[in-house]
């Protein structure tokens, strides 16, 4: 674990980044599965981030703005629950949603820490960095890693003693299997503690109609943010995938309440990675991603089994998207009276 001081000066670094050959082998154990599939962790080198971060401004991608919509709105109670806490987001991305928090903290006062947790290095430091500039009084720490899988920080000496407060916005719970999603809580009400918090942005069931083009918009964008992982693999493995040999497909399966991204080879061809060749057959699909669309009882649902407590739901009037306030017990017998919701809770799915 190595940390480097450098501009601006009260940025932490360090640096837990899965090693070239973690990716090298997940990558050929993905393509070598009877249905292809990487993982969506690696769409996100500099190129995937940026290509991302474009994404969420589309006019068909109603999760961020609806998100951003539903933080500013309820600011106030949130930041409740932030003061004299470490905050510690999962996948910080560009590090906008967390901006609306923080604009509710008096630095002053409280002290904040802000940690980012994210897989894209320079995207990571560029965000954390600009935060640094615009919040003087923030400590801010950047942690480089695979956030998935569970994290032990206690060699970092300042994320110790202080009450912690997670913030999973976007709804990257949905890129997780159920069961995965399950153990990601679990690792992190271990990662936050007893007593803690976590704010969770989770989209809501819907009409094919409103999700497809919001993860296969016409502009492209969503296409060429999967087609990058060929790009980057390409680059950063030596592989010879032909990108004009490959395609683009999202779609909802309804059955599973899931939105499935694919890459899509157009003919009969091989690729070869590392001295090994991949066949593809015509039309055969490489998954990228699901994304896991909840009503609010399901989320809770799960939420539950991870040791959580639902503390307050808030939902869009168009309930599109809903945010989630979850707390880990002080002690397991300990049985919250507190499971209170704001009006627009509702536990039907919305439609």
């Amino acid at each position: 674990m190595n940390s480097t001081l450098s501009h601006p000066t009260q940025i932490q670094f360090y640096d837990l980044h899965p090693p070239l050959d973690d990716f090298r082998s997940e990558v050929l154990q993905g393509l070598s599965q009877p249905q292809k599939a990487i993982s969506p962790k690696f769409l996100y080198d500099k190129r995937g981030a940026e290509l991302f971060d474009a994404i969420c401004t589309l006019e068909e991608y109603y999760l961020t703005r609806t998100e951003m919509s539903l933080l500013k709105t309820y600011a106030k109670t949130i930041a409740q629950y932030l003061e004299n806490s470490m905050l510690i987001e999962f996948g910080s991305g560009s590090s906008q949603k967390i901006r609306v928090l923080l604009d509710q903290i008096d630095p002053i006062q409280n002290h904040p820490t802000y940690v980012a947790l994210d897989i894209s290095k320079q995207h990571l430091w560029d965000s954390c960095s600009s935060l640094a500039t615009h919040y003087p009084g923030l400590a801010t720490i950047a942690i480089c890693a695979d956030y998935t899988q569970p994290l032990d920080l206690s060699e970092i000496t300042a994320l110790q003693h202080q009450h912690r407060v997670g913030f999973f916005p976007g709804s990257s719970i949905g890129n997780l299997e159920p069961h995965e999603a399950v153990q990601f809580l679990h690792n992190a009400a271990h990662l936050l503690g007893a007593g803690s918090h976590l704010l969770i942005g989770v989209d809501l069931q819907k009409s094919a109609a409103i999700l497809e083009p919001a993860y296969d918009d016409p502009q492209g964008i969503s296409a060429a943010f999967a087609l990058n992982l060929l790009t980057r693999i390409n680059r950063e493995l030596g592989a010879d995938f032909n990108l004009d040999q490959f395609g683009y497909r999202a779609f909802y399966n309804s059955s599973n309440a899931r939105i499935e991204m694919y890459i899509v080879s157009y003919t009969h061809q091989t690729v070869h990675l590392q001295g090994i060749a991949i066949p593809f057959a015509q039309g055969e699909l490489l998954r990228t991603e699901y994304s896991y669309k909840y009503s609010v009882s399901q989320f809770q649902m799960l939420a539950a089994q991870a040791g959580f407590e639902t503390q307050q739901v808030w939902v869009d009037p168009d309930r599109l998207f809903s945010l989630h306030l979850l707390s880990i017990p002080e002690y397991s017998s300990h049985h919250s009276s507190s499971h209170h919701s704001s009006s627009h809770h509702s536990s039907s799915q919305s439609s």
